[in-house]
């Protein structure tokens, strides 16, 4: 059964009788034509009012009361536990002033739901601003823990870019169902509400910077585990997250036990992007996150990135996707067509690593107007509370100091293609050469050192998703193919213990946010990947 059947939310929602101002905007515009017209392009684009624009630039909501109002969403958890540390200060041992009530402080207890309050409990939801080495260095956290039972699995959730922990407000209570389970999502660093210490590279070589930007993010995640005292656990990344789950895999590898992708960003590889100053975008376009209308996203039955003529579906290959994925893998049999620049002004303001978020940064009380352009589409399909608490907690995010946004230019190219495509590496998950303590060097020969036998690799695209699915499926083969390379010289041993596996699953009537678009069934998904793990465990 569904959450939201269980506990009626969705009901709710719909019942509710106030509507938000960035809602009832775009209701007016859209019963009235003479209104649409009088309100003109602009207007479109950016639905919330001047008026109700500047009231929230001027109540200024901190991040940490944003956060809890969406936080308030999960099933059981009406009071969740949210610490008031925000990353726009550097984190200290003192209550915030940023506090949203007089009895929160930066250390909050965790909230625990009993058997009797919660048919899948008990559990305990935590918050907190895990430190680290250094100065202004510090991850926001969330955790639900199964209480009153032997938690021998970790579950850790990282976002995309630009987004927080918070967006998983659908995903803590059906993923934490799983016995056995510990679920975290994490902030990166200079993200969300994560400390925002300067984004500054110290080389100029373009792959060297590459990897440093990459390391920028994956060394936190590491250094958290290590506190946390975390040997093995399952890593799930959405867009941005994913790529990064994937640089974690390969920089240090012999501690997942899972790797699931959710539309990554990165994975396919595009000459234009590579070789290029700046590549104009194609069929995986980041304009489509600011234009398209998710409630089209969720309502369509059908999505126009991966359609093809219908035939028996195959292994998840719903709508028969697998097969253009595959014709369109092939970089190298397609003739590549000279492009069209992109604006100079846009390629200035990419090179002058000039993120959105400083636009909005310095539109003062425009700020919130144009924030919801993404809001007013991207949460569309949601009840209006729902929705204008998502757009309040959006822009307590993107206002708050620049930090970690820099490092996109350092990884994508416009379009959201990769300078480094992970489709040239991702054969290395789980293939990783260990030293004994765990750790991976070039200064041993790899014939003295123990090699990882391979983990699984899930891949999940929404069905109207904006990400090219091909990658998807292109990198899916790479991993079966050096699966097949690797074992073809391995011992009938070490082909009984290989782990290594590859699946593109998709998510219906979702786009890029699948784990919010297409909840329910993400969840689904997601709770037998888990089951999965917990059986591989016990068969150790």
């Amino acid at each position: 059964m569904s959450t939201a059947t269980t506990n009626g939310n969705d009901d709710d929602l719909s019942s509710r009788g106030q509507q938000s101002p960035l809602a009832s905007q775009r209701a007016k515009q859209s019963s009235d034509p003479k209104e649409a017209n009088r309100t003109g392009r602009f207007t479109g684009y950016f639905p919330l009012g001047y008026k109700e624009g500047f009231s929230q630039w001027w109540a200024n909501v901190p991040s940490a009361e944003a956060e809890h109002a969406v936080m308030s969403y999960v099933p059981y958890l009406v009071q969740p536990p949210t610490h008031t540390q925000t990353g726009k200060t550097v984190p200290s041992e003192t209550i915030s002033t940023s506090s949203f009530s007089e009895s929160s402080g930066d250390k909050v207890s965790a909230v625990q739901t009993t058997s009797n309050s919660d048919p899948y409990g008990p559990r305990q939801w935590h918050s907190k601003l895990v430190k680290l080495s250094g100065k202004n260095r510090a991850l926001n956290e969330f955790s639900v823990e199964r209480i009153d039972e032997e938690i021998d699995q970790n579950l850790v959730m990282l976002h995309g870019y630009g987004a927080g922990l918070g967006f998983f407000y659908k995903n803590f209570e059906g993923l934490s169902r799983v016995k056995g389970w510990k679920i975290y999502a994490l902030d990166l660093l200079g993200m969300g509400r994560s400390s925002r210490p300067p984004f500054k590279l110290n080389v100029k070589d373009r792959q060297q910077s590459i990897i440093e930007a990459e390391n920028w993010f994956i060394d936190a995640i590491e250094e958290w585990r290590v506190q946390k005292k975390i040997d093995r656990f399952t890593l799930l990344g959405h867009s941005l997250g994913g790529y990064m789950a994937v640089a974690y895999a390969l920089k240090y590898p012999g501690h997942l036990n899972k790797l699931v992708l959710a539309s990554p960003v990165g994975i396919p590889e595009d000459p234009y992007a590579v070789n290029a100053d700046m590549p104009e975008p194609q069929d995986s376009t980041l304009a489509n996150e600011f234009i398209r209308d998710q409630k089209k996203d969720v309502e369509n039955s059908s999505g126009p990135q991966i359609v093809d003529t219908p035939k028996i579906a195959d292994q998840n290959n719903f709508l028969n996707a697998r097969s253009k994925a595959q014709q369109a893998s092939n970089v190298g049999d397609r003739t590549l067509s000279p492009r069209k620049p992109l604006p100079r002004w846009l390629t200035y303001l990419w090179d002058a690593n000039i993120s959105p978020f400083s636009l909005i940064r310095w539109s003062g009380p425009l700020g919130p107007r144009l924030v919801s352009g993404w809001t007013s589409r991207r949460f569309s399909h949601l009840g209006s509370e729902e929705a204008q608490a998502l757009h309040t907690y959006a822009y307590s995010l993107f206002k708050q100091r620049g930090s970690g946004e820099y490092a996109l230019a350092y990884i994508l190219a416009p379009g959201a293609f990769a300078r480094s495509p992970l489709i040239r590496r991702i054969q290395g998950v789980g293939r990783q050469y260990l030293q004994p303590d765990g750790s991976v060097t070039s200064s041993v020969e790899s014939g003295n050192r123990s090699r990882e036998n391979g983990i699984p690799v899930v891949f999940m695209y929404g069905e109207n998703d904006w990400m090219d699915i091909a990658g998807g499926y292109a990198a899916e083969q790479k991993l079966k193919e050096e699966k097949a390379r690797i074992l073809s010289t391995a011992t009938a041993e070490e082909r009984n213990s290989d782990n290594g596996s590859a699946k593109v699953m998709v998510i219906k009537k979702a786009g890029h946010h699948v784990y919010l678009d297409g909840w329910e069934e993400f969840n689904e998904v997601m709770r037998e990947e888990m089951e999965d793990v917990s059986r591989r465990g016990k068969q150790v």
